[in-house]
């Protein structure tokens, strides 16, 4: 990995830089002191990640970010915040990734390293140059990520406490409580507010729905049609959580929402299409996955997206995420699941059980989004 940091020592110190240096037996590390010297750098070879501080001597961050774009697109580009503030707007869309100041060691090791692990799921450079060069790439879902900040902070925090952080993006809120009283998850019953929605579906459930709104107001390509992909997901998300023990079924939920993002793409191919001889798009799992791994999420999620249509293909040997997104975009969609896949994995048995429920979810809900 190689990896720059642009930007003085006040935002990265000589002893994070070094405790990053000596991480990695395979990390090579440096660092630049403005924008100019790091594009001299960029130019000179390629780079695998790089680092811009909030403020530079001689380029605002987001020209740099823009320049690395387009000179190296392959580059996962990370960009340093003010701790107090949402990114700026010329900055999102630029950066795939940001951080807070002051940066925490463990924070920044966790976010080099994720990606490293990036890298290694998704060995294709031409995917990563493609995804790299796309102008206008999704930004990671902002409310999503400080309401799962704030929950890490405070496990304890009341619905009052979670109602108030969604409110903040009027937006979103509208979208939260329409998705609410969808079918899915209303059950005849009406939510007014959001703090009702918090004590009646649960933190859990608001926070996927909070992360659907996000996602699926986001620019789509000609010919996406999002209100299907929508309720698709949803319908998959509580498919996928009913599949999984609980320890896990939150991160089955959340992957199966996001299984085929990667549609919201240009330039892939829609892999539930017959692939066409010459067609060398990427496919919008691996894409998808990959746009999921900039934004910094679990890699379970990432795995079970890149690999949701080909489980057989995944590290994990046994049915978990990936199997249980597999099987519950499957049924979603009016598919048959990879059955042979289901028998190695010991859970063909559960396939009927599996089935009727997503026919008693869909029945009600076929009209409820849209």
């Amino acid at each position: 990995m190689r990896i720059l940091f642009v930007g003085d020592e006040t935002v990265f110190p000589v002893e994070l830089v070094d405790l990053v240096a000596a991480m990695g037996s395979d990390w090579e590390v440096e660092r630049c002191a403005n924008a100019d010297a790091a594009m001299a750098r960029t130019a000179a070879s390629p780079l695998d990640v790089i680092l811009v501080a909030p403020g530079l001597p001689d380029l605002p961050p987001a020209t740099l970010l823009g320049q690395v774009r387009t000179l190296r697109p392959e580059t996962s580009r990370i960009a340093v915040i003010d701790g107090q503030h949402s990114p700026a707007a010329r900055i999102i869309g630029l950066a795939h990734r940001f951080l807070p100041t002051p940066l925490a060691p463990e924070v920044l090791l966790e976010a080099i390293g994720s990606l490293e692990e990036l890298r290694e799921l998704l060995d294709n450079p031409e995917l990563r140059t493609r995804i790299g060069r796309v102008e206008q790439l999704p930004s990671p879902p902002q409310l999503y990520l400080r309401l799962m900040s704030a929950l890490e902070v405070d496990d304890s925090a009341s619905a009052a406490d979670i109602a108030g952080l969604v409110s903040g993006d009027p937006g979103i809120a509208a979208k939260v409580l329409q998705l609410c009283n969808s079918a899915y998850f209303s059950a005849g019953r009406t939510i007014t507010d959001l703090r009702a929605a918090v004590t009646r579906l649960g933190i859990a459930t608001l926070r996927d729905l909070v992360l659907a709104s996000e996602v699926f107001s986001m620019p789509a390509t000609p010919g996406v049609d999002r209100a299907a992909m929508q309720a698709r997901a949803l319908l998959a998300a509580r498919l996928a959580k009913r599949m999984l023990p609980e320890s896990s079924a939150e991160l089955g939920a959340t992957a199966a929402l996001l299984a085929d993002i990667g549609l919201l793409l240009p330039g892939v191919h829609d892999e539930r299409q017959p692939a066409v001889e010459g067609d060398d798009r990427p496919g919008h799992t691996q894409a998808g996955a990959y746009l999921l791994g900039l934004w910094g999420l679990p890699m379970p999620i990432i795995e079970a997206v890149a690999f949701h249509r080909t489980p057989a293909r995944s590290s994990t040997r046994s049915f978990w995420v990936t199997g249980a997104v597999h099987t519950a975009m499957a049924l979603a969609a009016g598919e048959e699941p990879d059955q042979a896949y289901l028998a190695r994995t010991g859970v063909i048995a559960r396939l009927p059980e599996w089935r009727e429920f997503a026919e008693s979810l869909s029945a009600p809900a076929t009209a409820a989004i849209d």
